[in-house]
């Protein structure tokens, strides 16, 4: 089928004439048996613009239409897999054109729902299958603890399973409020602002942040680390190139950055380091033990010193013992 062919679809002037013409692109292009260039970008082109006019079926029907095509056009593969995860999943188990960075960036912005779909890849990078372990399972991740601290927590538990109404602390209570913590940061991280409301700096910092860091490039990364933390060039250039990851910890968690949205920053940084799941528990565990008064005291600290005067990894390990 043409472009004029789709053409005449569109100047029909019927009902639902955007719905026919969005799934008759799909349909055409699903047939191709090796679509060109411009076949790729002709479905683009034509999809893009009606996806916001098209039902919640026509999005799933060409979710699962496109799962199978090698040569499907990332820019809509993209916006198909930022969808719910009702919508999404053919996408995310099946799609060639998402790479691990688009696997990470879809687990960071919509959280377990999409994880789960992502772990029934075939081919799934063993790095990523370990990240959604962790995220299902936040306790098992966690540092051991003293035990006065230990017993801190279990009393902040038993008050917890009083105020929900169980007059007695449940096995396993304290993993359920772990996993609840977990789902309500990510919510909240996956959560986009209106149209008409103004996005939080946090927010911006972060989508600047990412968009750097996904682009490959390290010097743009370095650039808006320098912008978002207020540190000069020279330290972000220097905090990036170090084999370890503690002063970007410290300067990511002053930031107040959500566990998901670290992790994402810096598997893009460091690609070579999360390859297994102890690094990936590594990592988790020194963000979300590290103190945010600590944080901000090592960021202050690089933003004095320069690259000379670095955050010493003893500050991440004791605010991870602590």
């Amino acid at each position: 089928m043409s472009s004029s062919d789709f053409r005449q679809l569109a100047l029909k002037g019927e009902a639902g004439r955007s719905e026919r013409l969005f799934r008759a692109a799909v349909s055409a292009f699903c047939s191709l048996t090796r679509p060109s260039r411009r076949d790729i970008k002709q479905l683009e082109d034509l999809v893009l613009p009606l996806f916001d006019a098209v039902s919640v079926e026509a999005r799933r029907f060409a979710a699962a239409a496109l799962s199978e095509c090698a040569d499907a056009p990332s820019g809509l593969i993209r916006r198909l897999s930022n969808e719910t995860v009702d919508i999404a999943a053919p996408l995310l188990i099946r799609s060639k054109v998402l790479r691990d960075v688009d696997l990470i960036a879809l687990i960071g912005r919509h959280g377990l729902p999409h994880a789960r779909a992502i772990a029934r890849r075939t081919d799934l990078n063993q790095a990523i299958a370990d990240l959604v372990w962790a995220l299902e399972n936040p306790k098992l991740v966690r540092l051991p603890l003293p035990k006065e601290r230990q017993a801190q927590v279990e009393a902040a538990n038993r008050a917890q399973a009083l105020s929900d109404g169980n007059p007695e602390p449940v096995p396993g209570i304290s993993a359920d409020n772990a996993r609840r913590r977990l789902r309500s940061m990510m919510l909240s991280a996956q959560t986009a602002p209106d149209a008409t409301t103004e996005q939080s700096t946090g927010s911006l910092r972060y989508a600047k942040l990412r968009d750097m860091a996904l682009t490959g490039n390290p010097a743009l990364f370095q650039t808006a680390l320098a912008d978002t933390s207020d540190i000069d060039f020279l330290t972000a250039k220097s905090i990036i190139e170090k084999a370890n990851y503690p002063e970007l910890i410290a300067v990511l968690r002053s930031l107040e950055l959500s566990e998901e949205q670290a992790f994402l920053l810096a598997s893009c940084v460091y690609p070579g380091k999360f390859a297994d799941p102890e690094s990936i528990r590594l990592f988790l565990n020194s963000y979300r033990n590290m103190q945010l008064d600590a944080a901000h005291q090592g960021a202050k600290t690089l933003k004095a010193g320069s690259p000379s005067a670095p955050v010493s990894s003893q500050t991440v390990t004791r605010s991870a013992a602590g």
